[in-house]
């Protein structure tokens, strides 16, 4: 096997800490780049998509990441974190759901059972099938269709609404003109089947090249949510998901997986956790005024040259 540098431990890491969030798919640039790199770069993707990668040191360190990209999520939303966790518990204990941070636990938690479970039945074989370059590249590609359709498929539910709103004006003789924008659904108004469907949604990042933020986001915002409320619940939801799948694998660190590679574990997880935090910290902000456009038009020009690629 190949021994993983340093230097492939800090542009991992920072790929993996920020592309897990940016709705571009960590996994497909995790074989993707290393793909166009080439030489001892690609062996790595090589490795990782071959039936015995369980015990491969690229895995291993894919692994760490993800739980470094996780923790720097609940350092972020701390605050949210102790609130839900909290209302979890009291819901438990009271068996009543009161309050709107118990339903966003409640919500969360259902989102996250059908990824957890196609995780752990489908992952490993996924993987071994789809994780190559041309099969990223073309999931990529797809994912860029994915967040631009979205967002048409939201402006044209607004703009309906916006031009029922004005018929009905004209019946009525108001004469008022004004138009009224219906507001976006508050996130704890989601419905439970609703937050399944999400969930769902969630299960197609088990493919490289797909999204789990961005999937997640374009389900929320199909169902009425602002892109600001529909970051939220797409990071919210990611953090249980991805902490667990890290800890879940963390065993292999302290196998034949880890050997050797300790300190490059160390440095690239520190990375990924540093840019996880910033890349987080600049979404919250950008998602408050901006669009899944641009994400869609990156993937689809990223997939298509990398289609061209490796055809």
């Amino acid at each position: 096997m190949t021994e993983l540098s340093y230097l492939q431990a800090v542009v991992i890491g920072l790929l993996q800490g920020v592309t897990e969030l940016v709705p571009i798919s960590s996994l497909g640039h995790s074989i993707l780049v290393p793909a166009w790199i080439g030489g001892d770069w690609s062996t790595l993707v090589t490795q990782y998509a071959t039936t015995e990668s369980e015990g491969s040191s690229y895995l291993t360190f894919i692994v760490a990441l993800h739980v470094a990209t996780a923790c720097a999520l609940l350092v972020f939303f701390r605050r949210d974190w102790i609130e839900i966790i909290g209302a979890f518990f009291n819901t438990l204990r009271t068996r009543t759901i009161s309050t709107s941070t118990e339903r966003l636990a409640w919500l969360i938690a259902i989102a996250t059972v059908p990824v957890g479970v196609t995780g752990l039945v489908l992952e490993h074989s996924l993987r071994v099938l789809f994780a190559k370059p041309l099969a990223a590249a073309v999931f990529l590609t797809i994912n860029g269709v994915i967040l631009i359709v979205g967002e048409r498929l939201r402006r044209q539910s607004i703009s309906r609404h916006q031009s029922a709103t004005v018929a009905s004006d004209v019946v009525a003789n108001t004469g008022s003109g004004a138009v009224d924008v219906e507001p976006p659904r508050k996130l704890e108004t989601v419905t439970w089947k609703e937050a399944l469907g999400i969930g769902v949604f969630q299960t197609f990042a088990l493919f490289p090249g797909i999204s789990r933020s961005g999937i997640t986001m374009v389900g929320g915002l199909l169902r009425g949510l602002d892109h600001e409320d529909a970051a939220k619940f797409s990071f919210l939801l990611a953090t249980p998901v991805i902490l667990a799948a890290g800890l879940f694998k963390a065993p292999s660190l302290f196998g034949e997986g880890g050997n050797g590679i300790h300190g490059q574990v160390l440095v690239g997880s520190l990375v990924a956790g540093v840019a996880a935090y910033l890349t987080v910290r600049f979404l919250t902000r950008w998602f408050t005024v901006r669009t899944l456009t641009p994400f869609g038009i990156y993937c689809l020009i990223a997939g298509v040259a990398s289609i061209v690629k490796f055809h």
